[in-house]
């Protein structure tokens, strides 16, 4: 379940309004900008912008960044942004800035369902005019690569049993995951898992740790984790993002945007049960300012 739903008493015009009213003169109210945004969800959002755009005849994005700044910014941007769109523009950033962004690319293709994975690739031919699956295999190499591959074109073919037509036919350790993984629909890994523990002796997690590295290594994982429970797998990676030196804000506020409307409420419940602490009060501790107010909002309160 996610933790925000339509809001009941919807009234797109309103809501521009109060969005018109909290940016005009001197200084800004940030408060009713979060309260409103962090309290629609993203259709109605899309419906608020319309409504501001043709009561005003300015673009509600560009208002709002030009009102605000920082990671509060980055934030209601992200918030405003259709959720395929919000998802190839995450890929697009991962393969075409400097580097490559392993983490979002891995993240983004172990989680989302087939049709998603689909609806993503055709909005982002459009919005960038390139194709996803060109773009991340010339940015990406090796047996990575290739499962990173796989798991796009996956989607778009009819799901077979790739275990056993595989079974056999690889040398490599390596290869022998890849097909295994290859399948995205979790039910089949799961009989898979149990399947490879009966015959190996071992959990496939050990196996994958103990044969891969790198980002193949976290690659497989992410796939495995995302099979078993994909809120537990979010889970995990909140904490990993606030748990060190430093925040890292970047997954935190992808997370928390992207997982909002679909699965928050059991993101936290499951954070609760594997590290015994409410994301909510950990999400507190780590953040601060309109930032913190508006995560806190998209975690649901206090739990």
């Amino acid at each position: 379940l996610g933790s925000v739903r339509p809001f009941v008493h919807f009234n797109a015009k309103h809501d521009a309004e109060i969005l018109h009213k909290s940016m005009k003169g001197i200084g800004t109210d940030e408060d009713a900008i979060l309260m409103v945004l962090s309290a629609r969800s993203n259709d109605q959002r899309q419906q608020i912008k319309a409504a501001y755009k043709k009561a005003y005849g300015k673009d509600l994005v560009s208002a709002l960044k030009s009102e605000l700044g920082g990671l509060f910014e980055n934030l209601i941007v992200a918030l405003m942004t259709p959720p395929v769109l919000y998802d190839a523009t995450l890929l697009h950033k991962a393969v075409k800035g400097a580097g490559t962004d392993d983490q979002v690319l891995i993240e983004i293709l172990a989680s989302r369902t087939g049709d998603q994975i689909k609806d993503i690739s055709k909005v982002y031919k459009k919005e960038f005019g390139g194709k996803l699956e060109k773009d991340i295999s010339s940015d990406t190499g090796g047996s990575y690569g290739r499962l990173l591959v796989i798991l796009l074109q996956v989607c778009a073919l009819p799901l077979q049993d790739l275990y056993a037509a595989g079974e056999g036919k690889f040398g490599t350790d390596e290869e022998k995951f890849i097909t295994i993984l290859g399948n995205r629909s979790s039910e089949h890994l799961q009989k898979v898992f149990d399947a490879y523990k009966k015959i190996s002796g071992s959990d496939i997690e050990d196996s994958i740790k103990g044969e891969t590295t790198g980002n193949l290594e976290d690659l497989l994982l992410a796939v495995v984790k995302c099979a078993r429970n994909v809120p537990g797998f979010f889970a995990e990676s909140l904490y990993n993002s606030m748990r060190r030196a430093g925040t890292d804000d970047d997954t935190l506020m992808r997370i928390m945007v992207s997982r909002s409307e679909v699965d928050m409420l059991d993101i936290r419940a499951n954070f609760k049960k594997m590290y015994g602490q409410s994301l909510y009060t950990t999400i507190q501790e780590d953040t601060a300012g309109d930032y913190q107010k508006a995560l806190l909002y998209l975690c649901g309160g206090k739990d």
